[in-house]
């Protein structure tokens, strides 16, 4: 669902495809795994090519090494590095140390590490082994709620509850780690779409993450989801319907002295929205409210795959 990166630096072996969030473009990107450890949720095909594997840290430091000489060459001075695959963290404790130690020593100007991170490779870690990642530089995990209810995250196969994901961000916040969460818009379908938003908007606020970015479910080929659309297991929401998905989610976050940095511009994003909760808050419900005035019921993101 995330930015792939279109290209590949002529000196630095990448196992493609690779991703990284849109605010890690200028980041050095080190695959400390690669894949993604569970693999399995419906709506996801961007690790479908890949068998998931922790590379070894002679590995890791020979992609270092290369990423050294492109660096030699270029204009660019990277002050910050990004671990991929999918999810990183799954990768041991002792590998992510002794990798951020080695892009320190070989790029001094790196003070800031950022992660993909899941759920339960979090809890996998214990406060210690945060509390010395922080140290070391962590300073930021990706995660994708997706959802906040079970039900939902039962039926896209996310491989964790809602209070899993809750803890495992309650043990960053405890270590001082930053929290970017991911929501998706529309991944109930029509039947869980009052679900989503009201459970979503529950978890969001018991996380209270310092980034908070809502995309939109896309149909990938060939993934568990796009089989239950062409069976019409699943109804695909209609633009108007993922504005009201949107507004109720954002009505629902009680934030009201927690600075969080609101995004909804993702390529994946029909109606593209930004701001800061809860100072932003009724400006951004203003604009939803007029796009859905706007907005005609049957129009759809993709009308090859609405159920009728």
């Amino acid at each position: 669902m995330l930015f792939q990166v279109a290209f590949c630096l002529a000196m630095m072996k990448y196992d493609q495809p690779l991703f990284r969030p849109p605010s890690e473009s200028n980041s050095l990107l080190i695959q400390i795994t690669l894949g993604c450890s569970h693999n399995k949720c419906i709506f996801c095909g961007m690790y479908q090519t890949k068998k998931f594997k922790v590379k070894t840290l002679e590995e890791i430091t020979s992609d270092i090494a290369d990423a050294k000489k492109y660096y030699e060459r270029s204009l660019e001075v990277p002050t910050k590095a990004f671990f991929c695959d999918g999810d990183a963290m799954a990768a041991p404790f002792e590998l992510i140390l002794a990798t951020m130690e080695i892009i320190k020593k070989e790029f001094p100007m790196i003070t800031r590490f950022s992660i993909y991170a899941s759920a339960l490779n979090i809890i996998r870690k214990d406060q210690t082994q945060l509390h010395l990642m922080k140290q070391a530089g962590l300073s930021l995990c990706y995660i994708g709620l997706e959802s906040g209810s079970d039900e939902v995250l039962q039926l896209i196969k996310k491989g964790n509850t809602k209070e899993e994901i809750i803890l495992a961000c309650n043990r960053l916040s405890d270590g001082k780690i930053k929290i970017s969460l991911i929501a998706l818009l529309g991944i109930g379908g029509v039947g869980h779409s009052l679900l989503h938003a009201k459970e979503t908007a529950e978890a969001v606020t018991k996380i209270a993450p310092e980034f908070l970015s809502f995309l939109t479910v896309t149909v990938v080929p060939h993934t568990a989801l796009d089989v239950l659309i062409r069976k019409n297991k699943f109804s695909v929401l209609s633009h108007k319907e993922l504005l009201m998905e949107m507004q109720a989610i954002i009505e629902a976050i009680e934030l009201k002295d927690k600075r969080i940095i609101f995004r909804a511009n993702h390529v994946s994003n029909n109606f593209p929205l930004a701001g800061v909760l809860a100072k932003d808050k009724e400006k951004m419900l203003g604009v939803i409210r007029r796009w859905i005035e706007e907005c005609p019921d049957n129009t759809y993101p993709d009308l090859d795959y609405r159920c009728l």
